[in-house]
C-alpha cells in the first residue's frame, strides 16, 4: 500500500514521543481522492481516534492507521524524510492520489470522480469549464456542479445530457441519473452566453 522509509519512521517516532499522551500514532488518508484537488495527509491519531475500517500497521514505536477508503489511492505511495540545513522535511509522494487505478469494486463516488476527472473534464477544459460531484443521493442520482466556462453557459443543457450524463450512465450502471445544482444565473465566465 504505502512505504514509510526508515528515515521517516525515525522522524515520526521522535515526533510522536514528544506528545503529552502515550499511544499516539499517525493516520494516513487522502482528501478528495481521485480529483485534481487530492491531498495525501498524515495526522496525529490519538487512541480512539482511528475510524472504523482503518487498517492498522505496526511500526517500531508507533502504529500507523490507513484509511480504508484511501487504500487504492495510497498504492505505490512513499513517505520519506530528508535532512537538510533547516532540520529536514517529511515528504509524501502518492502517484495514485489523483488518478488511481479504480476498479469495479471501488466506492461509487470514486468511480464517478474517476470518469469526471479523466474523461469528462479534459473535454470541458477546452472551454475553461469543469464539473464535479457534490454527492450521490438515494436511487443512484449523481448531484453535479459545473464551474468555470460551464457555469451560466447557454450550452450547458446539451453538455449535461449528451456529454456528462451519457458518459456516466454508459460507464457506471449504478448511476440512474444526474442533477445539476449549479447557479447558472452567474454568467461572467460562461463560454457561450
Amino acid at each position: 500500500m504505502i512505504e514509510i522509509s526508515a528515515s521517516a519512521q525515525n522522524y515520526l517516532r521522535d515526533l510522536l514521543a514528544k506528545q503529552d499522551e502515550s499511544g499516539v500514532g499517525i493516520r494516513v488518508f487522502v482528501t478528495q481522492p481521485g480529483t485534481p484537488q487530492a491531498e495525501t495527509c498524515i495526522a496525529y491519531c490519538r487512541p480512539g481516534e482511528e475510524q472504523a475500517g482503518d487498517i492498522p500497521v505496526a511500526y517500531e514505536g508507533f502504529t500507523a492507521w490507513f484509511e480504508e477508503r484511501s487504500a487504492p489511492y495510497l498504492a505505490e505511495a512513499l513517505v520519506d524524510f530528508q535532512e537538510d540545513r533547516m532540520g529536514g522535511q517529511l515528504t509524501i509522494k502518492a502517484p495514485n492520489a489523483r488518478t488511481p487505478r479504480v476498479g469495479p469494486d471501488a466506492p461509487l463516488e470514486d468511480r464517478i470522480n474517476y470518469v469526471l476527472y479523466n474523461e469528462v473534464n479534459p473535454g470541458l477544459a477546452s472551454h475553461g469549464g469543469q464539473v464535479s460531484l457534490v454527492e450521490v443521493i438515494e436511487g443512484g442520482v449523481a448531484i453535479l456542479r459545473f464551474g468555470g466556462g460551464c457555469q451560466g453557459c447557454a450550452a450547458v443543457d446539451i453538455t449535461l445530457k449528451h456529454g456528462v450524463e451519457k458518459t456516466l450512465l454508459d460507464q457506471i450502471p449504478e448511476v440512474t441519473g444526474i442533477r445539476d445544482v449549479t447557479d447558472h444565473t452567474v454568467t461572467e465566465h460562461a463560454y457561450y452566453r
